[in-house]
């Protein structure tokens, strides 16, 4: 099975879990600071999936690091460990959050500007492009990029709207090469 199926299968038994006990929220939190860590201190995973460190000094590693964290996410942290499946964390705690955005009706999305934005405009931008991407809602996150010259580029999942300066100019550059192709 691949690790994507296994990654899958480890967040839908947790976010059975996790709606069970009505903590879908608050373990999303903890997913998501597991995961950063995870991506961040790859000498973590190097330790745990190390098949010469003892399982139960790989279970005191965590329970140090992550001692703080609902029994869900720990004991799942510990199953993974048994199971020497620690490098799918990552990719399990992505899958956990898109099971929790859908049970919400919400997608996360990221605003790219030239400057910070305000909270009215990102409020403004959610509602707008809540629409578009078929959501309730949306979890907007803005990210400053002067490269873009002006205007703004939103990145919904997999989709992108580019309204930006850079981007209109690149389409135009786009536009121009393909008419000098046709005359020549």
């Amino acid at each position: 099975m691949s690790e994507s199926a296994v990654s899958k299968r480890y967040a839908a038994a947790l976010f059975d879990i996790a709606l069970e006990s009505k903590l879908v929220d608050e373990i999303e939190e903890e997913l998501t600071v597991i995961r950063k860590i995870f991506i961040d201190h790859k000498e973590l995973n190097a330790v745990l999936s190390h098949p010469k460190v003892p399982t139960e000094k790989k279970k005191q590693v965590l329970k140090g690091a992550f001692g703080s964290v609902s029994t869900a996410v720990l004991h799942t942290l510990y199953l993974l460990v048994d199971r020497a499946r620690t490098k799918i964390i990552p990719e399990l705690a992505d899958e956990y959050v898109k099971m929790a955005n859908r049970s919400r009706q919400t997608e996360d999305a990221i605003v790219y500007s030239v400057k910070p934005l305000s909270e009215e405009e990102i409020a403004s931008f959610s509602e707008v492009f809540a629409k578009k991407a078929g959501a309730a809602s949306l979890r907007v996150r803005n990210e400053v990029n002067p490269d873009l010259i002006g205007g703004v580029k939103i990145r919904i999942g997999n989709r992108i709207f580019d309204g930006s300066v850079s981007g209109k100019l690149a389409r135009i550059e786009r536009q121009l090469a393909g008419e000098n192709r046709k005359k020549g």
